[in-house]
């Protein structure tokens, strides 16, 4: 059963699967119109996917896997136990009787889905030489240590 966490609205595993969407588009750099266009649709279609309020059926989400170069799986990392559980679907992970909290935060703590984060990414990638960009992680772990 998929229910929306309102009638008529998007249900929250289709904002889930739309945001990882929009993560890797935008970590590769292309627009909703560059990526509506090597797909063969409208950029409005892409903001529709990628907000939840349209469903990518299993068929489209394979040629977006493909496109976008990961596997289907990757649209449904992340994906907090509890958006199972909002949809009524069974979680049979841990032995405990009793809810737990999980290890990852709640959702609005995804730091994939800030615009500093990708662009961070995004920048960093276009370092072309790896030892580069180990000795930039490296800074950077120095500089968090430090600071925190």
């Amino acid at each position: 059963m998929n229910k929306s966490n309102k009638k008529g609205g998007p249900s929250t595993i289709d904002v889930h699967v739309g945001q990882r969407l929009r993560v890797r588009r935008s970590l590769l750099g292309l627009s909703q119109e560059k990526l509506a266009s090597l797909i063969g649709l409208t950029f409005q279609q892409i903001q529709k996917y990628e907000r939840g309020t349209n469903r990518i059926s299993a068929g489209r989400l394979y040629e977006f896997s493909k496109l976008l170069e990961v596997p289907v799986q990757y649209f449904f990392e992340q994906m907090d136990i509890n958006v199972a559980n909002k949809q009524g679907t069974a979680s049979y992970q841990g032995l405990s009787d009793n809810k737990q909290e999980g290890f990852e935060g709640n959702d609005n703590d995804d730091i994939m889905t800030r615009k500093e984060t990708l662009d961070l990414i995004r920048t960093y990638y276009t370092i072309k030489d790896p030892e580069t960009r180990k000795d930039i992680i490296k800074f950077i772990k120095s500089m968090a240590e430090r600071f925190s």
